[in-house]
């Protein structure tokens, strides 16, 4: 059974061209929210053809791909190599381009523990913890990511189904109680690095654990 989650609304829209270091260039149309849940900044881009992709949903067609991507000051923004969260927004990006829908920029560092903890989480991890021991080690959840706007921001998108491309089965299973229809999941790339190797076995263990929903094409 669904959450009941309370109505959002969009609050602005604007143009925005894109440019990564890479030299791949597109434009979003990036959309801000009223009436979110946790009252935070979230962001919704729509990159594409996101318009078309919402209308041939509606006429039976695939749902628009889209991404709900935590963000990630060290990886998104300084090419942190501790994670993969820059390689996986700058692929998500690109790829919803071409196939039409949403990236959603969730501000929820950290797994949800913030940039500061995080980074605390970062000197226990040195000392041998993994991402999730480090997470709980400081008094948090091992994952503390919540989708509940990434539902609302939907909705008011009017976007009811979405395939939804993430290595993560956790973020299918919670956008499924609130009331969004995952027709599919596709993985995102593996980025390895000698770095970040603990780091993305540690969440494929966790993947491993965590069981997915069925596919609904």
């Amino acid at each position: 059974m669904s959450e009941a989650l309370p109505v959002a609304t969009i609050r602005t829209q604007v143009t925005v061209p894109l440019r990564f270091p890479d030299g791949y260039a597109t434009s979003a149309r990036v959309f801000t929210f009223k009436g979110l849940v946790d009252g935070r900044e979230h962001l919704a881009f729509g990159l594409g053809d996101w318009a078309g992709a919402l209308d041939r949903y509606a006429d039976g067609g695939p749902a628009p791909l889209v991404r709900p991507h935590s963000e990630c000051l060290t990886g998104d923004v300084f090419g942190s190599q501790r994670c993969d969260c820059g390689p996986q927004l700058r692929e998500a990006v690109e790829r919803i381009a071409e196939a039409g829908g949403f990236l959603l920029y969730l501000r929820q560092e950290g797994r949800g523990i913030g940039l500061y903890a995080k980074l605390d989480a970062y000197a226990l991890q040195d000392a041998g913890l993994d991402t999730y021991e480090a997470n709980v080690a400081l008094g948090h959840g091992e994952d503390e990511r919540d989708y509940s706007s990434a539902a609302q921001m939907l909705a008011a998108l009017g976007v009811p189904g979405i395939v939804l491309l993430s290595s993560n089965p956790e973020k299918a299973i919670q956008l499924d109680r609130l009331g969004v229809t995952v027709t599919e999941r596709v993985p995102t790339g593996v980025y390895l690095s000698p770095v970040n190797a603990d780091y993305l076995a540690a969440k494929a263990s966790r993947a491993a654990r965590t069981p997915d929903l069925p596919a609904v094409r």
